[in-house]
């Protein structure tokens, strides 16, 4: 049975290919990152929402990022896995317990029963 998918989305994209997405949507979309962010940063009133739209720093900043993102298949940057690796280090490896005493609410509950 062939593995044909007539989805271009469901088929992995060959090696040499996988670096470098199409480059068109990626300038617009790097365009469009840049002059939102340098807007929302200059332009007070791009900080704001609107009724329409909403929230403008999420669709000229947020949005367009996301997208970028998703274009190189969110892949995560190099050092990545040793950050991650990092701060699982810092962390406290000691579970929360609960404190001796009663709880106020437990108390009134169980007089009002």
């Amino acid at each position: 049975m062939p593995t044909w998918s007539p989805s271009p989305a469901a088929s992995p994209r060959p090696r040499d290919c996988a670096g470098n997405p199409e480059t068109p949507l990626e300038r617009v979309l790097r365009w469009w990152f840049g002059c939102g962010l340098v807007g929302v940063c200059l332009v007070p009133a791009l900080r704001g929402s609107s009724e329409w739209i909403g929230w403008w720093p999420l669709w000229l900043v947020g949005m367009p990022l996301a997208a970028w993102w998703a274009l190189h298949r969110f892949r995560l940057p190099a050092g990545a896995p040793q950050l991650a690796r990092r701060l699982r280090q810092l962390r406290p490896r000691v579970q929360a317990r609960r404190r001796p005493g009663r709880h106020p609410l437990a108390v009134a509950r169980r007089a009002a029963a």
